[in-house]
């Protein structure tokens, strides 16, 4: 019986290319990409039980590539604050971490340089990164496997798109005592020999920022640190402070009551194991803890599942057939004002709730979620199409929130644009036919939209913003 035999039957990893091992490898490769973690993190583990397996050291290596699709030296500069930490707890279960940056960076060649018997990778559901390991299980000469690990009921469960929340949420909670549990802590058993170690290249963030031929359309933040230690102490303060109140206070952007962690699971500094038993354990109201978990777990591996089935994610084409409809049927109605790209991205129009929202975004790398979906809703009226609505939302989303180029931002546009796991919602109205509005005076209703401005001042001008 082949030592990786057992490991197949997991669920959560998928077996790209089945090759045999080579006959003389001197190491397994752990590819880091989204789960840039050395803890809680199952494809790292399964890398390790696999190196342990087949008796050989285990190599990650985290290659930089300057022009990930829509990122710019804003994501970069977050993404750069983990690396060190990442390395060190890799380092620390007997693992050699190897951060190789552009052009340098390939995956295929540095697996020529240590020739690996196994190449192991973590899953990304986006269209780039999953034709990388599309091109990586054709070229590669050794077995590839892809770990689904973040997201915490794996999404092979569920291979149609799904509706809605309604139709998702009961196939998770069958599956969730299964998955919802502890991940070990596996150590390497064997180490590289100092003269087989492979070279890791020096690492200067801000050097890499400077030199790095980055987008630079949005500046990184002085005041939001990225890595796994600052996402920690996000997660301990929202489970003591905020999320008591969580289920009461969550739509309400005036007031602190979301967890902020959002860009911690993008980049993969926190997993959602990790989030959903430390809010478990919480000394928090049930209603609140069940609250988030309905927000980490069903909506969040909603967005993951449409994302992964729905090709047309990123354009209005993804919306549900009755919302292309009522689109389609409202297309030429006269729209309330068309803003030009340039004002939407300054702030500059006549509605100012949507443009602290706009301007959160562009200072703090954040959105507030309510007003995510009031943001996205408002450009079907400042915009020629629904399309041209889509599209603006996409690139202001992916180029300024630190979250950006997520399965949740895609979800969270579909949902306000084109009736993505929604229903009609009439009366037909102008522009919007049966699409659910969204307006100012219902935001007011809801929340004080006087100290959810100034609170977006205030935040800006200690970024160095233009307010």
């Amino acid at each position: 019986m082949n030592a990786l035999d057992s490991f197949v039957s997991d669920p959560r990893i998928r077996v790209r290319r089945d090759d045999k091992p080579s006959a003389r490898p001197r190491c397994v490769v752990y590819w880091m990409q989204r789960s840039q973690r050395g803890r809680e993190n199952p494809a790292l583990n399964v890398a390790i039980d696999a190196a342990n397996a087949l008796g050989l050291p285990l190599a990650v290596h985290f290659g930089l590539h300057p022009r990930y699709p829509r990122a710019n030296a804003r994501h970069y500069a977050f993404l750069l604050d983990g690396i060190p930490e990442a390395a060190r707890h890799v380092e620390a279960r007997g693992a050699a971490f190897v951060f190789r940056p552009y052009p340098h960076h390939s995956l295929l060649r540095f697996c020529e340089e240590v020739a690996p018997a196994l190449v192991v990778g973590d899953e990304n559901p986006l269209r780039e990164p999953e034709s990388w390991r599309d091109g990586a299980a054709r070229n590669l000469r050794v077995p590839f496997w892809t770990v689904d690990s973040d997201v915490i009921v794996p999404s092979c469960h569920f291979d149609r798109e799904e509706y809605a929340a309604r139709t998702l949420r009961p196939k998770i909670r069958k599956l969730l005592r299964r998955y919802l549990k502890p991940l070990g802590r596996p150590r390497c058993k064997a180490a590289f020999a100092r003269s087989d170690r492979p070279r890791s290249a020096p690492f200067d963030a801000r050097d890499l920022l400077t030199t790095l031929p980055l987008d630079r359309s949005a500046a990184p933040l002085r005041r939001v640190r990225g890595g796994r230690a600052a996402g920690l102490r996000t997660l301990r303060r929202f489970t003591t402070s905020a999320l008591p109140r969580y289920h009461e206070d969550r739509n309400r952007p005036d007031l602190p009551g979301t967890s902020r962690l959002s860009a911690y699971l993008h980049f993969g500094q926190l997993g959602p194991h990790e989030v959903a038993l430390a809010v478990r354990r919480a000394r928090a109201p049930r209603e609140a803890r069940r609250a988030f978990l309905e927000e980490l777990i069903v909506r969040r591996e909603l967005a993951v599942n449409f994302v992964a089935r729905n090709p047309r994610y990123d354009r209005v084409e993804c919306g549900e057939p009755w919302a292309l409809r009522t689109l389609t049927r409202h297309a030429r109605d006269p729209r309330e004002r068309i803003y030009s790209e340039k004002a939407l991205e300054a702030g500059a129009t006549s509605d100012r709730l949507w443009n602290a929202a706009q301007l959160e975004m562009v200072a703090t790398g954040r959105m507030h979620g309510y007003l995510r979906m009031y943001w996205a809703k408002r450009l079907l009226d400042w915009t020629p199409t629904p399309a041209d609505a889509y599209r603006v939302a996409v690139e202001l989303n992916d180029r300024h929130e630190l979250d950006g180029r997520d399965p949740n931002g895609y979800a969270g546009i579909a949902w306000a644009i084109c009736g993505k796991h929604d229903r009609p919602w009439p009366p037909e109205r102008p522009v919007l036919g049966f699409i659910r509005p969204m307006t100012a005076s219902g935001a007011a209703r809801k929340f004080d939209v006087d100290e959810y401005v100034a609170s977006v001042g205030r935040a800006a001008a200690r970024e160095g913003a233009r307010t």
